[in-house]
């Protein structure tokens, strides 16, 4: 059913994305408050957005193990990370609550073009192998 890559390095790869997006999903059920307040305040329904984007990073994080929803999921995962981008800008436009909150500063920017590699970690995990 999996059919996983036979190479290690993408299987790990694509275990750690399943982890990493799953992790993050549920993150947005317990820290609900966190991602509220990262949210830019001109999008409606904010507490509605944190819950379905954090459904759909699990969702997202678990098809990718699947051979046959791998690469839809794989998609999804960049549209999801390209969806929650104004949230990485806000925080980065409105430092000081964040970094009054205990976050660094550098983080706040770090994170912009993180997300970058975040989508290009998804794209190729979840590509067929050749």
């Amino acid at each position: 059913m999996f059919d996983l890559p036979r190479g290690f390095p993408r299987r790990i790869t694509l275990f750690a994305l399943t982890l990493f997006f799953v992790a993050a999903g549920i993150g947005h059920f317990i820290n609900t408050d966190f991602y509220l307040s990262i949210m830019p305040p001109y999008l409606p329904a904010r507490l509605e957005l944190v819950y379905v984007s954090g459904v759909f990073e699990i969702l997202g994080g678990l098809a990718v193990l699947p051979l046959p929803t791998r690469r839809l999921a794989g998609y999804g995962l960049i549209a999801l990370l390209l969806a929650v981008f104004p949230a990485n800008i806000h925080m980065a436009t409105n430092p000081e609550t964040y970094v009054a909150g205990g976050m660094a500063l550098w983080g706040l920017y770090v994170r912009l073009p993180l997300q970058f590699v975040f989508m290009g970690w998804a794209w190729w995990a979840t590509q067929p192998e050749s």
